[in-house]
Order: C-alpha cells, then structure tokens, then sequence
C-alpha cells in the first residue's frame, strides 16, 4: 500500500521520519547474526532527519551498531575528500556521529577504475547484506530518485549515469555557483535497485518539490518522472510538509490528513532500545500509556524478548 504523510513543517516532517526510522530498527532486534539494512540519501532534505537519528542515539534510545547501509548514489571524478562528495556529507552530517562500524557504511566509489566493476559489486554486497529493509530517499524537483534523472528505465539497476541540466543547475549551490565546476556525471542505484527494498520512504519538503510530488501521487507510473515508480511498490511512504503538497487537489490532501491518527501510531509510540535491556522500564511505560491492543501486544512481545534474552541457558 502507499501512505503520504503530511506534516506541517519541514522539521515536522524530519521528525516524524526520523521516529519510523527509529521504530523500524528497533523493532527488527539487530544483533551480530542479524543486521538491520538502510538505504540512505544525501542533500539537504533527509539533513533534518539525520539531526533527530543523532539525537536518539546521543540519547541512549538507538544504535547503529548492527545497521549496515547502502546510500543512493556519489559524483563520479570527486576526489572522495571534496567537502562536496557524498562520502563527506555522509560522514560530517551522520557517520562519525554515531556508533556505526565504518565498514557497514556503504558508498559508491565514483573515483574506481573500473566504473561498472563498481557498480556490479555494490549490487552483489547490497544481495550478500539481504537486501535492503528500508531505503530511504529524496527526489530532485524534477521527479528524480537518487540520480535517476528523466528518461530512466524503471527497472535499472546501479549503474553510470549522465547528469541533466536541471540536476547540475540545482546542484551549483553547493560549487559556489559555479556550472563549470559541477560533476556531469554519478554512479547510482537504479530504480529497481530501490525498488527491491522490502519498504521504501521519501522524503519530500517544499514547494519547489509540489509539482513532483503531485506527478508521484496523482498521476500514472512514467519513466520522465521516476519518483512515480513508487506507485506500484508494496510498502512506500510519501512523507511531505505542506509545501509540497500546493499541487496536489484539496480531495487528496483531506484523504491523506484523514488517516493521520492512523499514520502516527507508526511512530506513536516511539520505541527505545532501552525498553529492551531494561524490562521494567518497559512495564512501567505500559501502566502509564494505556495504548490500543496492537501497540500493547507490540510491546508485550518487545518484553518477552528481553526477559528471554536475560535468562541464562
């Protein structure tokens, strides 16, 4: 099924990603047999979302230590320290700010020799991980998912890929501006590589992103706008601010805004790995929150596992 979630602001709606990422970790229990795979965008959309990701693990509430993931695509020809590779945004703005194993924090090398040799084994790694549980992504306003610019196969997979005018264009504020100094080309994960993912959420804010958001909701599957793909996945979640959603008719957003108490209870409560060490925290938490019967036997189960997991042999 798909979900759009409409938030009223950008940090709104970062927050409320940020939280279902959160659940979505916790609850999958990753241990060192079992590791929780993520797909992850760069830009400045998913930036908020990464803060809140920090903050629930300077807290105490979420690890990245048994996460591996996969993001969605890297400029080709950008020495790896460029303050504007992806390499760098991941590691500045999430990375080294979290508990993650360096080595479990995928990237594609747009500096290999051997461009498709690259492109091939980030398939296979992305395989030999078991594939990708949640692969969250942005969109350009242009309607495209990681690089895969209009005119893309829907069934691609990561591949080399020639940059468009509108994607360099949107892309010269981070060059000073400067066209001649933008990358003209990327390796990125195709739409079928995204599409493979067991769940898919993306993140779109602001009204320079409405037209693409309504070209994704509202209207047909078509390759010259990829985002639209999503349509036929069978877990995808649309999280938007109001901005986004100025194209979109009024008869959408009502239908969407009507099932938000039902969109929250994904991130309502919002879970902790501390629940799970401590047991009666969890059991105080349950007096205090009297939650519908799905969310207690959600709990009641996160309990079990915990109790299960202190028990000696």
């Amino acid at each position: 099924r798909m979900r759009l979630v409409i938030l009223d602001d950008y940090d709104l709606a970062s927050e409320w990603a940020a939280k279902y990422i959160r659940n979505r970790i916790v609850e999958f229990k990753p241990s060192a047999d079992r590791y929780f795979t993520l797909g992850l965008p760069t830009g400045s959309t998913p930036y908020g979302c990464y803060q809140k990701l920090i903050e629930f693990y300077r807290s105490g509430d979420l690890s990245f230590k048994y996460v591996k993931t996969f993001n969605m695509d890297e400029y080709v020809g950008l020495p790896r320290a460029h303050p504007e590779s992806y390499h760098s945004y991941m590691w500045n703005n999430f990375f080294k700010h979290i508990d993650i194993d360096p080595a479990n924090a995928h990237i594609l090398d747009g500096n290999a020799e051997d461009l498709e040799a690259e492109c091939n084994a980030y398939e296979q790694k992305i395989a030999a991980a078991g594939g990708i549980e949640l692969f969250v992504g942005g969109i350009g306003p242009d309607g495209h998912i990681a690089f895969n610019e209009p005119g893309s196969s829907l069934v691609s997979r990561t591949r080399v890929k020639t940059l468009a005018k509108d994607t360099i264009v949107a892309n010269a504020r981070f060059f000073g501006n400067d066209l001649s100094k933008v990358p003209t080309m990327s390796l990125t994960v195709g739409v079928g590589t995204v599409m493979d993912a067991k769940e898919v959420m993306i993140l779109i804010t602001g009204a320079h992103k409405a037209f693409a958001l309504y070209k994704a909701i509202e209207e047909g599957v078509n390759h010259m706008w990829t985002v639209s793909a999503f349509q036929q996945h069978p877990h995808t979640i649309f999280v938007c601010d109001e901005d986004a959603t100025l194209e979109l008719r009024v008869k959408t957003v009502k239908y969407f805004k009507g099932l938000m108490h039902v969109h929250n209870k994904l991130v309502d409560p919002v879970l902790s790995i501390k629940d799970q060490k401590c047991p009666e925290n969890l059991q105080r938490h349950l007096l205090n929150h009297p939650f519908d019967v799905e969310k207690q036997q959600l709990y009641l189960e996160l309990l079990t596992f915990s109790i299960c997991r202190a028990q000696p042999p």
